[in-house]
């Protein structure tokens, strides 16, 4: 039997993945959470083969989430669930460590096959993912500037796109505002702009938004 836990802030989407996963017979939905801390906390009581995760939950960051399953319990596979299309989101999140990554807009089937792979130890991408990896592999430099960007960068460019201040952006990532003053000074040199203005507009544009 599998077991999983739900990680998704919206109780309306816990609710249709439940009874989705639980029509399957080897599959058990074994615990939810609505937060990244909350999904920590669940993970540190119940043993839990596969951690679905939604990628926009208030709490811990889902790139610090994945990071802090695969450190502190790595015999848990991570999925990421997404409304975002998969793109630069998706590469970010297979390089932090996700088993996989599955779009909303992918069929119940396509869930379920992910589940499944990953539990097996196998690692889940669409065949238009699964090709963009593989021109990547042969790209001289990133598609677009973000990519160019490290893993704190592109959290720091995601919430300014949300309209956080650097303030609110230093205490949802426990840092200082100094240091993520220091990130968005870097940020604007790697993408060529100018001001946080054209920060907020890149992120908005390209729906790169916490």
């Amino acid at each position: 039997m599998i077991r999983v836990l739900l990680a998704d802030d919206h109780a309306i989407v816990r609710d249709g993945l439940r009874r989705l996963l639980g029509a399957a017979s080897d599959i058990h939905v074994a615990g939810e959470a609505a937060t990244g801390d909350e999904a920590l906390a669940q993970l540190a009581t119940l043993r839990i083969d596969i951690l679905l995760l939604d990628i926009s939950m208030p709490g811990t960051g889902f790139l610090d989430l994945l990071r802090a399953v695969r450190e502190g319990h790595p015999r848990t596979r991570v999925l990421v669930l997404s409304g975002h299309a998969e793109d630069e989101y998706a590469i970010r999140a297979l390089r932090a460590g996700a088993s996989g990554y599955v779009a909303k807009e992918r069929s119940p089937q396509d869930l379920l096959a992910a589940i499944r792979k990953a539990h097996a130890g196998g690692r889940y991408v669409s065949p238009a993912l699964a090709e963009r990896l593989a021109a990547g592999l042969t790209d001289d430099g990133p598609a677009v500037p973000h990519e160019a960007l490290s893993d704190r960068e592109y959290q720091v460019l995601q919430l300014l796109g949300a309209g956080l201040s650097v303030k609110e952006i230093a205490g949802r990532l426990e840092l200082s505002a100094k240091t993520v003053s220091t990130y968005r000074q870097r940020i604007l040199e790697k993408l060529g702009l100018k001001t946080t203005a054209d920060l907020i507009r890149y992120a908005v544009q390209r729906n790169l938004t916490a």
